[in-house]
């Protein structure tokens, strides 16, 4: 039995972990502009999933002017289907402080069913974000 555990990532060593996963996922795969990729990290709570203590996940959420946005979901091409990507949402959603009534993210379309699990429900047009189609996505809370 394969075991998946979602920490914070705080110090230096999880943080490379979660930059590494974020590049390969979406710099190599998916081709998003670096630049684009690595903004706005000193303001996010990072975290890391590890399958057999090996790291194959990252995401991270951040305080922003509408509410709070969750982001860069990101899980190694040979740990996908394996319940990463659910442990992931449900560790960043538990962290949110209590005062958090606005969530929302940019999902991409192949990620859309797996966030409506969570209570996410898409919002407006369509949209492209570094090449790539997204919905926004918000979370209705009670």
């Amino acid at each position: 039995m394969e075991t998946l555990h979602v920490q914070k990532a705080i110090i230096k060593e999880e943080l490379e972990k979660v930059f590494a996963i974020r590049k390969i996922v979406f710099v190599d795969e998916q081709g998003c502009p670096p630049e684009l990729e690595y903004e706005n990290e000193d303001v996010s709570t990072h975290f890391l999933a590890l399958l057999d203590h090996k790291p194959c996940g990252a995401c991270r959420w951040r305080k922003t002017k509408d509410g709070y946005k969750l982001e860069r979901f990101a899980v190694l091409k040979e740990f996908r289907g394996k319940g990463v990507g659910r442990a992931l949402i449900a560790s960043a959603l538990d962290d949110l402080p209590s005062e958090a009534k606005y969530i929302y993210l940019n999902s991409q379309l192949d990620a859309m069913s797996l966030y409506a699990k969570f209570g996410f429900v898409a919002e407006g047009e369509q949209f492209e974000e570094a090449g790539i189609q997204h919905f926004k996505m918000v979370r209705k809370c009670k």
